[in-house]
Parts: C-alpha cells; sequence; structure tokens
C-alpha cells in the first residue's frame, strides 16, 4: 500500500514518509492511493473476533508493507487495551462509548496506535522526531498522555488559551517531560494554522523531524475506523442484521471520514449523518454547495468549534468531490446550545443516561433523522464528567448520582506557557527545543 497527495496525485509515499511528514509536501493531505476491501466472509463473521482481532484484519492492508504481522500485532493490543462497548439507550438506538481510554474521549485511540507506529519506525533514527499537534481539547490530553515519555520523540501541543475545559488543561498540561503544552491566544482554528505553517516551513523542516499527531496525520485516521467494524460486531450478536445508521459528532470531521472509509472497505451502514454544532460550514455546503468557512464560533461542544474542518477535503474525495454522490450519503445539520442543554437534560431524564455536549448533538440528530424501522448509533466521543461544569448546571447532582466523580488539582495560571497568536512565536520555542 502506498500513499499518495490530494494536491498533485502522481508520486507514491510510504507509511513511514506519510506518517513523519503528517503533511504531503504540497500542503494536502495524504490518502491511500486505493481503498481496499475486505472479504464477505469477515464481515459476515465479524462477531466471532475479539477488537484487537478485527482492528488487526482492517488496518493490514494499510500497514504490511512496512511493518511486520508480530509488530503489527503488539500495537493493536496496546492500542485497543479498553472496552469499546455498544450501549442501548431506546429501542433502535445505541450509544457506541468511545471514552473508555485513559484519557477519557475517542482520540486515545487514534493517538496510541500512532504512537507506537511512530516509535517503531523512530527505533533507529539517530534524532528526535517533534510531534506538533493542535487541539480543541480531547486530542491534547489524548496526545500528551498516548506520547509522554516516548523515547526519542519530543511533542508540543498549542490549545487556544482559555477555551478548553479546566479538565481537559490539566490533562494537556499535566504530563511534562518530552511533552510541551503552550496556550494560544486564539481559536482552534489559529492553533491549527499555525501547525500547519510550521509544516510549510522548509527552513524550520531542516532543523527539525517534525510531524502532526492531528487527525491530518493518517496515523491518527486509520484505527478509528476499527471501532466502527467493532460496533457492527456488536449489533450482529445482538441479533441486529440490519445496517445502521450512523451519527457522529463532527468538528474535524476525521472521525466521519474514518468511518467513511470504514464503509468503503465493506462495512454494511446505510447511510451517515454529521453533527455539527454552529460552526456548521458543511451542513451549509451540503445545502448551498458553496464551502465557506469562518471565523470559530465558542460552544459548549468546544471540540467541535471548528470553522475550517481539515478532514473535509478527504471525506469529499471519497465521494469524488462530487457533491450529489456526497449528499446521497451524508446528512448533515448544526445543533445549538440551547438544544445541546435540552438533550442532556430530557436524555438523562428520560433513559437514565448522562452525556457530554458533544454526544448529546449526535443523540439529537440520530432521533431527527432516523426513519421507522431503522437502526441508529450515535458516537459517543467523551465522558460526562470531562465537561462537569456543564453537567452540574443542567442536571444538579446528577454525574455523582452515576457514579462519575474525580479529583484533579486546579493550575496555578502562572505555569501556564501562554503564547501570542503569531507563528515567529512558535518558530522561536521549536528552535529552542531543537
Amino acid at each position: 500500500m502506498k500513499f499518495i497527495s490530494l494536491g498533485s496525485k502522481e508520486e507514491r509515499y510510504t507509511l513511514k514518509e506519510v506518517l513523519f511528514k503528517g503533511l504531503a509536501p504540497d500542503g494536502s493531505l495524504f490518502m491511500p492511493e486505493a481503498i481496499p476491501v475486505l472479504s464477505e466472509e469477515f464481515i459476515e463473521n465479524l462477531p466471532a473476533y475479539s477488537l484487537p482481532e478485527i482492528a488487526f484484519h482492517v488496518l493490514k492492508p494499510y500497514v504490511e508493507a512496512d511493518v511486520s504481522d508480530e509488530v503489527l500485532r503488539q500495537i493493536v493490543e496496546d492500542t485497543f487495551s479498553f472496552e469499546i462497548p455498544l450501549k442501548s439507550i431506546e429501542k433502535g438506538i445505541a450509544a457506541l462509548e468511545l471514552y473508555h481510554g485513559p484519557t477519557q474521549a475517542f482520540k486515545d485511540v487514534g493517538a496510541r496506535f500512532l504512537s507506537r507506529l511512530l516509535a517503531h519506525f523512530n527505533k533507529n533514527e539517530s534524532r528526535k522526531l517533534m510531534v506538533l499537534t493542535a487541539t480543541s481539547g480531547d486530542t491534547g490530553g489524548a496526545v500528551a498522555h498516548g506520547f509522554h515519555k516516548v523515547k526519542g520523540i519530543e511533542v508540543v501541543v498549542l490549545y487556544p488559551n482559555g477555551k478548553v475545559s479546566p479538565y481537559q488543561e490539566y490533562q494537556i498540561t499535566s504530563p511534562g517531560a518530552n511533552v510541551h503544552a503552550m496556550a494560544v491566544e486564539g481559536s482552534f482554528d489559529d492553533c491549527q494554522r499555525l501547525v500547519k505553517e510550521a509544516f510549510k516551513d522548509n527552513g524550520l523542516r531542516e532543523l527539525v523531524y517534525m510531524t502532526s499527531a492531528n487527525s491530518i496525520n493518517m496515523g491518527r485516521l486509520l484505527p478509528q475506523m476499527v471501532y466502527y467494524f467493532h460496533a457492527v460486531a456488536q449489533l450482529k450478536r445482538s441479533g441486529i442484521s440490519e445496517p445502521p445508521v450512523i451519527t457522529v459528532p463532527s468538528g474535524n470531521f476525521g472521525n466521519i471520514t474514518a468511518a467513511m472509509l470504514a464503509h468503503r472497505m465493506g462495512l454494511p451502514v446505510k447511510r451517515f449523518v454529521a453533527a455539527t454544532n454552529v460552526n456548521d460550514v458543511v451542513p451549509r455546503f451540503l445545502s448551498t454547495g458553496a464551502y465557506d468557512p469562518h471565523e470559530t464560533i465558542v460552544t459548549l461542544a468546544n471540540a467541535m468549534d471548528v470553522g475550517d474542518p481539515s478532514n473535509f477535503p478527504r471525506m469529499y474525495e471519497l465521494y469524488n468531490n462530487q457533491l450529489e454522490k456526497l449528499k446521497g450519503n451524508l446528512s448533515s445539520f448544526a445543533v445549538n446550545d440551547d438544544i445541546i442543554k435540552e438533550t442532556i437534560k430530557a436524555v438523562y431524564q428520560e433513559h437514565n443516561y448522562l452525556m457530554d455536549p458533544h454526544t448529546a448533538s449526535a443523540y439529537y440528530a440520530v432521533k431527527r433523522e432516523l426513519k421507522e424501522n431503522e437502526t441508529g448509533l450515535f458516537v459517543s466521543t467523551a465522558h460526562p464528567f470531562k465537561f462537569g461544569e456543564i453537567i452540574d448546571v443542567l442536571i444538579p447532582g446528577g454525574l455523582k448520582a452515576s457514579g462519575y466523580s474525580i479529583d484533579f488539582p486546579r493550575l496555578d495560571r502562572a505555569t501556564i506557557d501562554v503564547m501570542p497568536n503569531d507563528y515567529g512565536a512558535l518558530r522561536h520555542r521549536i528552535e529552542k527545543m531543537a
């Protein structure tokens, strides 16, 4: 398996090149040169496989030219070492809970897989590798913990100052050692822009060996396909053979792109629904045909506060960059903060199920979009206690009653590395680490 740049599809790249570059030399995203299709026998027998076994079979076609079966099996065993349950919420609707990893967010899967794959490829390198990533919340904690004390790798995490939850900030800043957290005076889109500028800076890349741990990196995106196969396996075990409608809370659109890749590989899916918050560039695109990014709007679902989704080109490429083809398999609409609040309260009252704001947007979307006799699967991307400040206001005592609690030290703001929204400031910091 080789990979191509979406901007210039002539040249082919190895998996190692793709992982270490992050972005293609022309600044575009990488994609597999072809999407392998898994056998009908494998799909039919999904219920017989464990989660790591599913991961091995799904990921092998993408890595087998560069990674031995033995190494891949070890990586997937380490990556998928926690449960990813499918929990029935009501008749015909189930939640795929992706928050049972070490930082209680779906991004643990991608960060753990990428860190282990990079460590495998980097073990014979004499120079350090720098992993540069931007986060709107959960990515930062997952990357910080996934790469913490990985030999030969330094990590820089940029996050928007004052725009992540206290617990998210604690997870980003607490590891220390080889993990360097920087609070940018700006939005997530500003953080993402700074990362992209660094990758386009050829002078800096000659000085520093850099890659990204954002979902722009294929090593983050590919393992996310696995839990969609695992979800269908669980549906089949429960006696449901009908392909589900999959609803994903979407900001950078990496998670739903992974689901679509899984579908292209043969996973039975009826259609997709992308729930956004009021940062609604994709819903507007589906409605008008005009892709019109805008300044980020701050919402309760902060991991979805993205005004220009980085993975949109990948998602669109899967449908040959044809709007009508995309619309035939995807619907998307915005869920505002008021609806998110009401949904969190209503679901707790009616089903005794507690959800974070991102999950609430997906539940609302699947309820709105699901037709009679269809099976709906919505993705729960973060643990409710990560947004305890919101939950406690909406449902006083709800976290405690659900058995969710966590104690963590409150940060001394004076210890936070606050950085101006300026590429020169980032470049200076990276140069000092080189």
